[in-house]
């Protein structure tokens, strides 16, 4: 690459960061005028072209919550979009993801006084999402950690707080959280945004297996029991061992329907059923007790009690 070009480049990627795409274009368009084949330059211009674009229509919607939204729809798109490239320049990735969050968290900012509870704890954890991306992981755990306390124990918010803990190498905390999450509602937690890699090899390793989408997270928990990822275990209280029974008997009970969806409920229960024996053997139940949870492990899934019981 040309030193003009590069120069060049590097002030394209500073627009970038300040949100102005539209100085940013400019600035491409006298470049492709010196090199028209440059891939580091065409690259780029792929990503203003999309943004510039995209903001527009971020643009038409008045509604702001509805633009937050839409900002963190369009970033999973802009990713799916943005991999056909054969060729990615990353100081352009990293210049787009900086000035997209930074714009994303000043529109989320400017929401905090809201009043609604479920949408107040939303709001705080896309901020956090947006300081996570920046890689400001004290104020992106603050954030999360308010959400939690305007609405406890939302599975998306528990996982976004786990994940942070473990980009900052607080592995254990990351443990018990994603623990947590994955076991409230695998369902609800985007994948997406999750960039720790302690969980990206889980994901990694259950796409290997051919698990994606919905499924995929359903069966996250059962592999991080099993590959000893969701290790750090806790206690139960006695309402919360009496709704883990209720819901492992209404789970078998729709086991036997032959309608039944088991691509989700098998893991589902097998997960429930991961928890009753980690309770059972922190609270030293008798052994029989244990094994009669073994035993329906074993007739539902005999690979996962194998791989369970090794």
């Amino acid at each position: 690459m040309k030193i003009c070009t590069e120069n060049g480049l590097k002030e394209a990627l500073r627009s970038f960061e300040e949100g102005k795409l539209n100085e940013a274009q400019k600035i491409i368009d006298n470049l492709f005028e010196e090199d028209l084949d440059c891939k580091e330059i065409i690259f780029t211009n792929r990503c203003c072209t999309y943004w510039i674009d995209s903001t527009k229509r971020l643009n038409a919607i008045n509604d702001r919550f509805e633009q937050t939204e839409y900002i963190f729809s369009e970033w999973k798109t802009f990713q799916s979009f943005i991999s056909k490239e054969k060729y990615s320049y990353e100081p352009a990735m990293y210049s787009v993801q900086k000035g997209y969050f930074l714009m994303a968290l000043q529109k989320l900012t400017a929401l905090f006084d809201e009043q609604d509870s479920m949408e107040k704890a939303e709001i705080y954890k896309k901020a956090g999402i947006c300081y996570k991306k920046l890689g400001d992981f004290e104020n992106a755990k603050n954030c999360l950690s308010e959400a939690n306390n305007i609405y406890p124990h939302l599975a998306s918010v528990l996982a976004e707080l786990a994940d942070c803990y473990s980009l900052c190498g607080e592995d254990r905390y990351s443990k018990v959280l994603f623990r947590e999450a994955f076991y409230i509602a695998p369902e609800f937690i985007d994948l997406d945004f999750l960039d720790s890699e302690l969980i990206k090899c889980l994901i990694k390793g259950l796409e290997e297996k051919g698990y994606f989408g919905r499924t995929l997270s359903f069966w996250i928990p059962v592999y991080g029991a099993i590959n000893g990822i969701f290790n750090i275990r806790r206690e139960l209280s006695a309402q919360e061992v009496c709704k883990l029974k209720q819901n492992i008997y209404a789970m078998e009970m729709e086991f036997k329907d032959p309608d039944c969806n088991d691509e989700i409920l098998i893991p589902k229960l097998l997960n429930n059923y991961f928890w009753l024996v980690d309770h059972y053997v922190l609270t030293k139940e008798k052994v029989t007790k244990i094994n009669e949870i073994l035993l329906k492990i074993k007739i539902l899934d005999n690979t996962i009690y194998k791989l369970y019981t090794k």
